[in-house]
């Protein structure tokens, strides 16, 4: 298995892929409530999915997981009339994400190395050291979306997920360079 043969999408297109969905969630709740906005989400996820599977023929773990996630609670959301249940996906993906990271560092694997190798060059201690800084995030994000969610309306909820999360994680993966650069091998320097 050669990580190298797989295709790789245009970083604009992964972009629209990535956020596409997110964006697509928050005009449809603006416009039509959390329940179409839900549906709406679950049917942009899975149609993301399809295109990036299409044009690479592989698929990344964190989508896929993601992707469950979204069509589980998204489901439950809509079945029960319930918006509880999407509330709660975000703090269960950073939940996850958060452990899952923690448990390969604790199982001397740092999981971010396998995962972004074709992309960083690290030293196993920048690999070590960026993967729990990103579940430490990513935990502090499950505690943050909790706290959003049952404290404010769901539009301000909403809200929160594309002008507060998806910048506090761009500005958090920015503030990594100094990490990246320290840690890479001495012949990259």
């Amino acid at each position: 298995m050669a990580n190298d043969d797989k295709k790789q999408l245009n970083p604009w297109l992964k972009l629209v892929l990535d956020l596409g969905p997110l964006v697509l969630f928050f005009w449809a709740n603006s416009r039509f409530g959390i329940f179409n906005a839900t549906a709406a989400f679950m049917i942009a996820i899975l149609l993301a999915l399809a295109v990036s599977y299409a044009l690479t023929r592989h698929l990344a773990v964190m989508p896929i997981v993601t992707a469950i996630v979204v069509v589980v609670f998204g489901g439950l959301t809509l079945a029960l009339h319930d918006e509880t249940f999407i509330k709660m996906k975000p703090t269960i993906i950073y939940a996850l994400f958060g452990a899952i990271l923690i448990g390969g560092l604790w199982m001397g694997k740092p999981l971010l190395g396998y995962v972004f190798e074709q992309v960083f060059e690290l030293t196993e201690e920048g690999w070590a050291k960026l993967t729990l800084r990103w579940a430490l995030f990513f935990l502090v994000m499950a505690v943050l979306n909790e706290i959003v969610w049952r404290t404010q309306t769901t539009d301000f909820w909403v809200s929160f997920k594309l002008f507060g999360a998806v910048p506090l994680t761009l500005v958090f993966g920015a503030l990594q360079y100094p990490l990246l650069t320290k840690y890479r091998p001495p012949e990259k320097r």
